[in-house]
């Protein structure tokens, strides 16, 4: 059975970090793009970061552009968002998806990622 776990949210200060984890399993290859999306109150589920079955292509919302890293270590079947400097407007629940559509590269349409998680809550404060 296909499951993704989230892990890794919690209460940070602004410009402090948080690293996520996508733990992914069910999974015969590593035939699959991963994608971090996030909601907050109220708010349509937006892309934040996406990246290709290799890991040779990642793509950033430019919200997050050069304050958040998004990578994968297939052999442990998992995927990260590294987020840095983080602002208030980060504050959402992070949910990580998986598509196996893309034949190369990934992203952000939800409705092009069939896997998803539970969701884990970030949340910026001071």
């Amino acid at each position: 059975q296909l499951q993704l776990v989230e892990s890794g949210g919690g209460l940070v200060q602004p410009g402090g970090s948080l690293r996520l984890s996508c733990t992914v399993s069910g999974f015969t290859e590593e035939d699959y793009a991963v994608g971090w999306f996030r909601q907050a109150p109220g708010k349509a589920r937006r892309g934040v970061a996406c990246i290709s079955s290799g890991g040779g292509v990642t793509n950033y919302a430019d919200s997050v552009k050069g304050r958040f890293t998004i990578s994968r270590d297939n052999a442990k079947g998992t995927v990260y968002l590294q987020m840095n400097n983080l602002k208030l407007g980060d504050t959402a629940v992070y949910y990580c998806a998986a598509s196996t559509e893309f034949v190369s590269g990934c992203n952000d349409v939800t409705k092009e990622y069939a896997y998803w998680g539970q969701g884990t809550q970030v949340t910026v404060s001071s």
